[in-house]
């Protein structure tokens, strides 16, 4: 005999005793209730509950949001141990089998009250908390009294758990800083499910795990598949599942034809949509038919079975959170996707969410808008790190990061850390890979890599010498010692244990605040490339010309599966302030709100992104003034079409165009060509502009410039 029970139930949620009642409709047979809003909070102890709660703040966001604004938040205080939200809401009806409350991510460390009785711990600050609230939670309209305890700043966890240390941070903002859900169905309910595309046989697995905590011993099964934008139904299927009444769990695990699919790409970001209806429960969840690993033997990346050259960025989600400008942008969804859109308009196909996670519309929005994700867990232990996570530690949080991100095509790499060279996120790693059906690969970042099919981050800071020479090598004093560069990026003896392909993600060392000050590491650069009375506008437009140039040679050099510039989003911190006050790096708006970009910025480096990109093979040395010279163009296409142009090398001073050579350019699929051209230098010595471009029919011309100085001889 088939059984179905639906719930009916009409809840209302009210804000803290006197704010407006969100309905929440019925539960057929799955309801999930928006928590978020306006929440009461107070300041105090992390062991007695306050008797006041004076203060509101928004849900998501970041106790600096409250109001009125609590003293020193960010940085460990007398005042306080830790902060304390609270919210009363109802729900209307009977209360269903099974309800839980998830908190989609909160620092530092949670802890949970329902009318007055523990539910539940989570020390992870970066994964969801899942609470049971069944045997705490009333019906019938009666309010429930919410309370949530969060740490006031990362020295409240054991120091064995990872908390987000990052040594150019400088304020640990805690919060609520994602959603919170009541959840609220029947039982069997469904815990899990993972879509699993196989694009080569166009099909698509659901492995789903049902918990049955009441043994009902049958269900019937119901699977939808369906476009995601349209609505059109793609795949219907029922089965009868019976004789589970044994187990307090049981496994869905299903295939469908996707014949006549569309995959999901940076270029195409086509999504569907899954819809799991076991009667007492329903879950819908999205997914795109997308493969994704690396290729050893090329180092190439490898999209839906066909090399792909990642080219990209970097957000700081969590150095943003310290940003004065921040605001409330990173929980405004519009504001998000203009952000996504306007990194789409730099050429850009990927990006690293780097050291953090940010709030898991994000990664709904990267979806959409089409990138692909390296996945960055917040572990850096450069240097003297106060934290030390362990393994044991680091596996439960590792195993409800993959199981939040999974379904998300947009996520194809799982970064362990950042530049931290432990053998504790590879134990952990390799503990929780096999739960990816989907078999993504991992960077672990300066340790060894754990298997062949995963990739290294290379860091080829090569002018991070004139900042401390002790941090490296000042062989690259300026843009003409570049000629003397390998392409190859150097890795360090744990890196190259495993020949596997490699992901360079940060690359520059030339950061500028927004106001165009150098950042406290790049205040010595800029003083010995151009001085120390140098102006605004000649930092802004060197930074420009010599971030696209190492993209360019990066990008050229065919090396890597990916260049990723550093970053697009992060703090800014200007001022005359040294460490530990003053900003480390910086991104490139001069209008956050707007999403302006410096204009030199995305002058030169959108060109220098380009996928059929130009590189002028030439570094700015001097040359004799009168003499012939070869100048080299390297013309790289990333898209697998053959293209066709006409490369031109132009020489300029000023305004007036002194020389210009062109010549048509056909290249291959993923390919490359070098153009030679031989130019007689200008004969007046002085200061010149030589550049070479490439012009395909109906695009805008693609530039690589340099600066030349003509010498006498």
């Amino acid at each position: 005999m088939k059984t179905k029970i639906v719930f009916v139930v009409v809840a209302a949620i009210m804000t803290p005793m006197d704010g407006p009642c969100v309905r929440a409709g019925e539960i057929n047979p799955r309801k999930v209730i928006d928590l978020n809003g306006t929440w009461q909070v107070a300041e105090g102890s992390m062991d007695s509950m306050p008797a006041r709660f004076e203060h509101t703040v928004p849900v998501p966001g970041l106790i600096d949001m409250a109001e009125p604004a609590f003293a020193g938040v960010g940085k460990k205080s007398e005042r306080r141990q830790a902060f304390w939200y609270r919210r009363s809401f109802a729900v209307e009806g009977p209360i269903p089998d099974i309800a839980l409350l998830k908190i989609h991510k909160a620092r530092y460390g949670t802890k949970v009250w329902l009318n007055g009785q523990l539910v539940g711990e989570h020390l992870p600050c970066f994964t969801p908390a899942m609470m049971d609230v069944k045997p705490h939670l009333k019906g019938g309209g009666q309010a429930n009294e919410l309370i949530v305890r969060i740490g006031a700043d990362r020295d409240s966890r054991p120091t064995d758990v990872p908390s987000g240390w990052d040594f150019e941070k400088y304020l640990y903002i805690p919060g609520i800083y994602d959603s919170i859900e009541l959840i609220l169905t029947g039982a069997p309910y469904i815990e899990t499910v993972q879509m699993v595309p196989n694009v080569e046989q166009k099909t698509v697995r659901l492995l789903a795990k049902v918990l049955n905590p009441t043994r009902q011993e049958q269900m019937d099964v119901k699977y939808t598949i369906r476009e995601a934008a349209s609505g059109r139904g793609v795949v219907y299927d029922t089965t009868l599942v019976s004789k589970i009444g044994d187990d307090d769990w049981y496994p869905l695990d299903e295939e469908f034809p996707m014949e006549g699919c569309r995959l999901w790409s940076p270029e195409d970001p086509f999504l569907y949509e899954i819809e799991v209806n076991i009667g007492t429960d329903r879950v819908r969840t999205r997914f795109g038919m997308r493969s994704f690993a690396f290729d050893r033997a090329s180092g190439r990346a490898m999209l839906n079975g066909k090399p792909y050259f990642m080219r990209g960025t970097n957000v700081c989600a969590y150095r943003f959170f310290e940003d004065a400008e921040r605001g409330d942008r990173p929980w405004r969804a519009e504001w998000v996707r203009r952000l996504h859109q306007k990194f789409k308009g730099m050429h850009w196909n990927s990006i690293r969410y780097c050291i953090g996670f940010p709030p898991e519309l994000w990664y709904d929005i990267a979806d959409e808008v089409g990138f692909l994700i390296q996945d960055e867990f917040p572990i850096w232990l450069l240097g003297e790190a106060p934290e030390k996570p362990t393994a044991e530690k680091i596996i439960p949080e590792y195993t409800e990061w993959m199981r939040e991100r999974w379904n998300h095509p947009c996520v194809v790499i799982w970064d362990a850390q950042n530049e931290s060279n432990t053998a504790e996120t590879g134990k952990a790693l390799e503990a929780v890979r096999r739960l990816d059906l989907s078999n993504r690969p991992w960077e672990n970042g300066w340790a060894e890599p754990q298997s062949e099919q995963d990739c290294v981050e290379a860091h080829p800071y090569l002018m991070i010498g004139l900042f401390n020479p002790a941090w490296g090598s000042a062989k690259v004093a300026s843009l003409k010692d570049m000629v003397n560069v390998s392409p190859l990026p150097p890795l360090n003896e744990a890196q190259r244990k495993l020949k596997v392909p490699i992901l360079i993600n940060e690359y520059a060392w030339l950061w500028l605040n927004r106001d165009g000050t150098p950042t406290c590491l790049t205040e010595p650069v800029y003083e010995k490339l151009l001085g120390a009375n140098s102006t605004t506008e000649e930092r802004r437009l060197l930074f420009a010309k010599y971030l696209a140039a190492k993209t360019e040679f990066w990008r050229s050099g065919r090396q890597c599966a990916g260049v990723l510039h550093f970053c697009g989003l992060g703090y800014s911190r200007a001022g005359d302030k040294p460490r530990p006050e003053g900003g480390a790096t910086s991104d490139h708006f001069i209008d956050l709100e707007k999403l302006t970009f410096e204009p030199n910025f995305e002058r030169y480096v959108r060109d220098a992104f380009a996928p059929v990109g130009v590189m002028l093979d030439y570094w700015g040395q001097d040359l004799p003034a009168g003499e012939k010279q070869e100048f080299e163009i390297v013309v790289t296409n990333d898209l697998a079409l053959e293209r066709e142009g006409n490369v031109r090398l132009l020489i300029r001073k000023g305004d007036v165009l002194l020389a210009r050579q062109e010549e048509p350019c056909r290249v291959e699929a993923l390919g490359q060509k070098r153009v030679s051209f031989t130019q007689t230098v200008p004969y007046d010595p002085g200061l010149y502009l030589v550049m070479a471009d490439l012009a395909v029919a109906g695009q805008e011309p693609v530039r690589s410039v340099r600066d030349l100085t003509v010498v006498a001889k």
